[in-house]
């Protein structure tokens, strides 16, 4: 006989993050960093209030349960209002990614039926050529004061004038925690976007996971700054994380170049922070350039992508502040492991904690991971073992929003990467199946080759590639930007520093230097838009020519967003 247990059952609802922020943690501060230099500050209690009167003005619009309400904002107080105020009532919070082309953002509005658009001014000219094209969005709102509204958008109201005229919501509703939050698209390099639809249950125990020691370990004595965009895959949960621990908020705006953030660093004492590793390479550069020190940053997360050693090494043995690599994506709302180091690592020192931290971590609690061959089989986690990166647990997607179809295979979401997986449940993204070079029926690893290039101390960023090869299939092509300020560096010079760090067959035959690289709406490097560019390319050995010794000049690719 079955016996239920007799504990009570609420369910987890974001209003439940709320509501404890402002009774337990009311008198602690979110700061936000506006355009022009201004800083914003409040309380988590003013929060609440804020909070509470803009869902009134969404009910008061009609825009209750169900509705999908589009953000196009940067990190700031009126953004993380919308983050409550939408999924408290029971609505659907999109946030799109301006970075995204045009043409998907019209289309992700458009397949999300968004009812209304809030939006930040600065987004105004693009929200202009959206109203005509998005017959389902009502109301366009624009997150500015009551005489603030842009002139390219005359068909907008005031955000502050639609608050000033609401008393507040009395009463949060109560309803199932499996009712949709959040939506996210992914960004689409291989096709349309695809939404991701996070529920309050996926979405609070996400947040109650990372914030546990092992993860994040964010608490009420620290001071937070999620770099990483809110419009993208959900802040890596930071917006809920940190007002669920009392942790104070710092929200960095539009500006995120090394200058802008070190110095609001400083300024809010910032403790813990979060963004890609192109982020962190331009705050190093500034630092370095201007012989800086952090007086308060202890911690760093990096995602996104797979970060430079040389990044890891440099934040902790010149500045004392310590790396949190980490993996995850949008299907996993997203974060699925973290590099927290277990009690056996905890001596490690030099290269042997460089290695540690080069990894992608291991899973958090309600993620599991495993490793799928070739032939569908489950491989070993023993660290040698390569094969397609599967996953599934307490947060991961079952289907694609609108989907009929379950992205699953035997209950399990195929991610797209290779990886290795030691017996401690330590992953290591090798790289992404569509991003091995096959040369001579071998697997290069496009990301061990870049991460050695990056190592190198003239070297700012490197992309590899595989080129048509007429006798091995594919060989190895280095695209390479150069530190600025430095000695001009040589493609001899460069292909020499990989001796001894790999076989000799993954050298690459070839390195371009280049201005800048092409990145994704995301903020990841576009090996996409790379190899469509250099489809014709023709390697030395096999009758290509070099215009210098340095390596071919190259023009620079486009970049992968709008913005």
């Amino acid at each position: 006989m079955t016996v239920l247990g007799q504990m009570m059952t609420e369910p987890l609802l974001l209003a439940r993050v709320l509501t404890h922020a402002e009774k337990y943690h009311g008198d602690e501060e979110v700061v936000s960093q506006m355009p022009g230099g201004q800083v914003h500050r409040y309380t988590y209690r003013d929060l609440g209030r804020r909070v509470r009167s803009t869902a009134g003005a969404l009910a008061g619009l009609g825009l209750q349960a169900g509705a999908c309400i589009a953000t196009l904002a940067w990190n700031t107080y009126r953004h993380l209002e919308l983050y409550f105020a939408i999924p408290c009532l029971g609505s659907v919070c999109h946030t799109i990614n301006p970075r995204l082309f045009h043409e998907q953002i019209v289309y992700i509005i458009n397949h999300a039926e968004d009812a209304a658009l809030f939006f930040d001014v600065s987004f105004a000219p693009l929200v202009a050529t959206l109203r005509s094209r998005c017959p389902t969005v009502k109301y366009w709102i624009a997150l500015a004061e009551a005489d603030g509204v842009p002139p390219e958008t005359p068909f907008a109201q005031s955000y502050e004038a639609l608050l000033a005229r609401q008393q507040g919501f009395p009463e949060w509703p109560s309803f199932d925690e499996n009712t949709a939050c959040l939506l996210c698209y992914t960004s689409g390099t291989t096709g349309n976007p695809k939404g991701v639809l996070f529920s309050h249950r996926t979405t609070l125990l996400h947040s109650l996971a990372t914030a546990l020691p092992d993860a994040l370990a964010v608490s009420a004595s620290e001071v937070v700054c999620p770099v990483v965009p809110m419009f993208h895959a959900n802040g890596w949960g930071l917006p809920f994380t940190c007002p669920m621990v009392g942790a104070k908020l710092v929200l960095a705006g539009m500006d995120t170049d090394g200058e802008s953030l070190y110095r609001l660093f400083e300024a809010e004492g910032v403790t813990f922070a979060g963004a890609v590793p192109t982020v962190w390479q331009g705050l190093i550069d500034h630092l370095q350039a201007h012989g800086l020190r952090f007086s308060s940053l202890r911690r760093f997360l990096v995602g996104g992508a797979s970060c430079p050693p040389s990044i890891i090494r440099t934040m902790w043995q010149d500045y004392g502040v310590d790396a949190l690599p980490g993996w995850g994506m949008t299907e996993l709302s997203p974060i699925g492991t973290l590099t927290a180091a277990k009690r056996k690592h905890c001596a490690l020192g030099g290269e042997e904690r460089l290695q540690f931290k080069s990894s992608h971590g291991r899973p958090l609690f309600g993620v599991d991971l495993r490793l799928r061959g070739m032939h569908g089989e489950e491989l070993a986690c023993d660290g040698q073992s390569v094969g397609e990166l599967q996953v599934r647990g307490l947060w991961t997607v079952d289907r694609y929003f609108r989907s009929e179809q379950s992205a699953l295979v035997d209950g399990w979401f195929s991610t797209g990467d290779i990886a290795t997986i030691d017996g401690d449940g330590y992953l290591r993204i090798t790289d992404r199946s569509k991003d091995m070079i096959k040369s001579g029926g071998e697997w290069i690893s496009s990301i061990e080759l870049e991460s050695i290039a990056t190592s190198h101390p003239a070297v700012a960023m490197a992309a590899a590639i595989g080129v048509a090869s007429g006798k091995w299939g594919e060989r190895p092509l280095l695209v390479v930007v150069q530190r600025s300020g430095g000695e001009p560096l040589t493609k001899q010079e460069l292909l020499a520093w990989y001796e001894g760090k790999v076989a000799k067959w993954w050298i690459p035959d070839d390195v371009l230097f280049v201005p800048e690289l092409p990145m994704t709406a995301t903020g990841k490097l576009s090996k996409l838009t790379l190899r469509k560019q250099y489809q014709d390319y023709r390697l030395p050995a096999e009758g290509g020519s070099l215009r210098n010794g340095a390596g071919l000049a190259a023009t620079p690719a486009p970049t992968g967003g709008r913005f």
